[in-house]
């Protein structure tokens, strides 16, 4: 006998069909598994044969073989316990050589018991079936919401292996979960922490503000204690809405790494990893080239706290997603593509011992260590930050409460999402694909869209020759000027938008000499 059943695999984030073949013969009863099989799929042997005799059926006393094509793909995982079950099952004849398997897709983990296991990657599956021409999916019962968020494809969520196949044999019919994209609500912000909770920093609230407009990277300086940590958990309350392409991403990503908690990531990512993270912790890889803290961080924001504290090694690797917006991941086994277009958000203090400049509190440090606490963290790393604040320890009557509260964060959302409404009125209007923020526009999108006016371009031009900016740093400071004129609304660059973003390139010249 001869079975053929559809699956779905992983590779990175992307998913790829997975053909499970099943010959069986009456002879020696003994099973063999291949299609380059990792530990777990290999593992497969035993959990199907329990599962199904504690299903009820008899394991069938055959000689059998079961391959997984493509034989020289990889195959990582126990999604594809169900699959494999139910090809057996079919060469056997409990499910009926007559019921049609061609149009559909099966994944899960089996129990010993029979259940039917949650896995991750449900989401890239699915996608993945869908575009293979499959009308049904057969996923766990905890996974059918993630993946009905697919449209296109009928998810059916299962929680035994019985059940299943009492579907198949058309005795008790399993109940499709609904797709209805309206459910989710992109718009929804549930985190606690608000602007409003910051008391003064107005200068940096206004910068950061500028970020979240234009997707810029941020630097803040300042003593411990003067709110920079604070300010960069409450970015996330003011990043405009998601669009449902980009939950999808972020969802994707969220769902390979197993750290999905629900169907549908609504709100943007905040990853703060620790200076002790390693390269492959950050960047990706590992023995199986896995996505790291950047690519988690991808549509939102990567928060490192005590910049220079991290290894070289790790902050000097940034260079290139921040540059590309995704990351090559290349191993012995693998060589893997992940998306890593994140805000990059870094905090430091100016010192060793954080009041390097400060009025109020002495510094106990020698210039020369200093110069070598500042000197961790590279010119070319600081090429790629557009905007640097310096924040100033908080006064007595900011802490205290005597000052007027700061803004809402939904305040300041909104003038967010009203500036990211008028740059993608912009690309439209100049025939380019909506969605590129100002932080990333290609060099022609930057000559076209962020000319300054006269006074702007000699403002400029003093500017640059003064600061010394590089190329890299000229073409940050119209990037933000850029978004300051969309956040007023106005298409020209003038010279108050060009004299805002210069001040944000400042302390190259006042802490590291530039």
């Amino acid at each position: 006998m001869l079975s053929k059943v559809f699956s779905s695999g992983v590779i990175g984030i992307e998913g790829f069909p997975v053909t499970v073949e099943c010959s069986a013969w009456d002879r020696i009863p003994h099973f063999e598994l291949v299609g380059l099989p990792d530990a777990a799929v290999k593992e497969a042997k035993n959990r199907v044969r329990s599962a199904c005799e504690n299903s009820g059926y008899a394991f069938p006393p055959m000689d059998i073989m079961v391959n997984l094509a493509p034989a020289d793909v990889k195959k990582e995982g126990s999604a594809f316990d169900l699959a494999i079950m139910t090809a057996i099952l079919q060469c056997d004849r409990i499910i009926p050589s007559e019921c049609d398997l061609s149009d559909k897709c099966l994944v899960g983990e089996l129990s010993l018991s029979g259940e039917v296991r949650s896995v991750n990657g449900i989401l890239s599956m699915t996608i993945s079936a869908r575009d293979e021409g499959k009308r049904e999916i057969f996923v766990p019962k905890d996974n059918a919401d993630e993946a009905a968020i697919v449209d296109g494809i009928t998810v059916y969520g299962v929680s035994t292996l019985r059940q299943l196949i009492n579907h198949l044999k058309g005795r008790e019919k399993i109940i499709p979960t609904p797709h209805d994209a309206k459910d989710y609500d992109l718009s929804s912000h549930t985190g606690e922490a608000d602007f409003s909770d910051v008391r003064g920093q107005y200068k940096a609230k206004r910068a950061l503000e500028i970020a979240a407009a234009g997707g810029h990277n941020v630097l803040m300086i300042g003593p411990p204690g003067a709110g920079k940590s604070m300010l960069a958990k409450r970015l996330s309350s003011i990043l405009p809405d998601m669009t449902f392409e980009e939950a999808l991403e972020v969802t994707k990503i969220q769902s390979v790494t197993g750290n999905l908690r629900k169907s549908l990531v609504t709100e943007r990512p905040f990853r703060s990893p620790h200076h002790t993270a390693t390269v492959p912790a950050l960047i990706g890889g590992g023995s199986g080239a896995r996505p790291g803290e950047i690519s988690l961080a991808s549509g939102g924001i990567l928060f490192l706290d005590e910049l220079p504290e991290f290894p070289k090694s790790v902050t000097e690797a940034l260079r290139q997603p921040l540059e590309d917006g995704k990351v090559t991941v290349s191993r012995a086994s693998a060589k893997l593509s992940y998306p890593a277009s994140f805000m990059l958000v870094a905090a430091m203090n100016p010192c060793r011992c954080g009041y390097f400049g400060d009025p109020t509190r002495k510094c106990s440090c020698t210039p020369e260590s200093i110069s070598k606490y500042l000197g961790k963290v590279s010119g070319p790393l600081l090429d790629r930050i557009d905007i640097e604040i310096e924040l100033p320890a908080v006064s007595y009557n900011e802490i205290s409460g005597k000052t007027k509260p700061g803004e809402p964060s939904a305040v300041i959302r909104e003038r967010v999402n009203r500036a990211r409404r008028f740059t993608e009125e912009r690309l439209i209007r100049g025939g380019d694909k909506p969605g590129t923020l100002n932080a990333r526009m290609s060099t022609e999108q930057l000559h076209r869209y962020c000319t300054p006016n006269e006074e702007g371009a000699a403002l400029l031009k003093e500017a640059f020759e003064t600061l010394g900016l590089s190329a890299r740093g000229y073409d940050r400071v119209l990037r933000v000027a850029r978004t300051i004129a969309d956040l007023d609304g106005e298409e020209e660059i003038n010279a108050d938008h060009i004299g805002e973003a210069i001040m944000y390139r400042s302390l190259d010249r006042k802490y590291w000499k530039r």
